[in-house]
């Protein structure tokens, strides 16, 4: 933490905003690496740049923009670094944050990191595509045509599942 004369930010307030924040940083975090120990680690950036930066917002929802913006970024960071590229996934099997996944999980999972980005912000976080876009720095037309093109990936990847389920039922 950064001592009182370096922040206006009390221990207690840094608190009460990483409570309110951590599981949504983390979780977009976690859409866009498909690795907990990485969101971990993205969700740790985040806070450490939100207490360095010290920004000031207009209201609730440019606060909470700023978090998401912010993970996105670090994600972003994470993903095209030589460091990154160059090392090995560590194993997520000793995770504990899920005990068990759906079908649309994995469906999820093994799309690109973007449109994981788009579906877990429109349909777990409730964005509209005017926000999503505004927060991926993107057109609302494309990130339009993005949902329409992983709901139609996830569509084809269900299908598929329930294809081999109705088969090993035989």
């Amino acid at each position: 933490m950064l001592s009182g004369s370096q922040s206006s930010r009390t221990d207690d307030s840094v608190k009460l905003v990483f409570e309110k924040y951590a599981d949504t940083v983390f979780k977009i975090a976690y859409a866009r690496t498909n690795n907990s120990y990485d969101a971990d680690d993205i969700l740790q950036d985040v806070f450490i740049r939100y207490m360095k930066s010290k920004p000031e917002f207009e209201n609730e929802e440019h606060e909470k923009a700023w978090f998401l913006r912010c993970a996105i970024n670090c994600s972003k960071s994470l993903l095209t670094s030589a460091w990154f590229r160059k090392t090995a996934a560590m194993d997520d099997r000793f995770s504990t944050e899920m005990k068990e996944k759906s079908d649309v999980y994995y469906a999820v999972a093994e799309l690109p990191a973007d449109l994981r980005t788009i579906i877990h912000l429109y349909y777990y976080e409730g964005y509209r595509l005017a926000e999503i876009a505004f927060i991926m720095k993107k057109s609302e037309a494309s990130v339009k045509s993005a949902l329409f093109r992983a709901r139609k990936k996830l569509r084809k990847k269900l299908e598929q599942n329930d294809e081999r389920d109705d088969f090993d039922e035989l």
